[in-house]
């Protein structure tokens, strides 16, 4: 029991002396020198990584998205779920991938011409056969 009460003690007078009052001398604060006020112009490269384009519904829902990055494009839908089902659950259908753009044609747009094809359009049309 003496231990005891002699080791609570010791313990209580560390205690009491490492909490000592704070000094009543500020800190020492160190100068720091100024700078010339320098106009910093910090523009953003434009973007050649690719181009996002979102599609939303009257509601704000975002219902399609199409990535242009390089010369590949394709276009990601969200799944709607079944029902009552949540996203991951066994009713819910399979998760859909990205739609990739493959090849485009322009059937509606008038081709241009080149030099050559300029050149026989300006040409005088021939002479009519002669008959004998």
């Amino acid at each position: 029991m003496k231990r005891i009460s002699l080791i609570l003690l010791t313990l209580a007078a560390h205690a009491a002396f490492a909490q000592s009052t704070p000094s009543q001398a500020p800190p020492k604060l160190e100068k720091i020198e100024e700078f010339a006020d320098d106009s910093i112009n910090v523009t953003a490269k434009p973007s050649t990584e690719g181009k996002i384009t979102d599609r939303r519904d009257n509601s704000g829902n975002v219902t399609e998205t199409t990535v242009k990055s390089g010369p590949s494009t394709y276009t990601v839908r969200p799944a709607h779920p079944v029902g009552t089902s949540l996203p991951g659950d066994a009713t819910s259908g399979p998760l859909r991938g990205a739609q990739w753009t493959v090849l485009e044609f322009d059937i509606g747009k008038k081709k241009k011409k080149t030099d050559e094809e300029a050149v026989q359009d300006n040409a005088p049309p021939p002479p009519p056969p002669t008959v004998k």
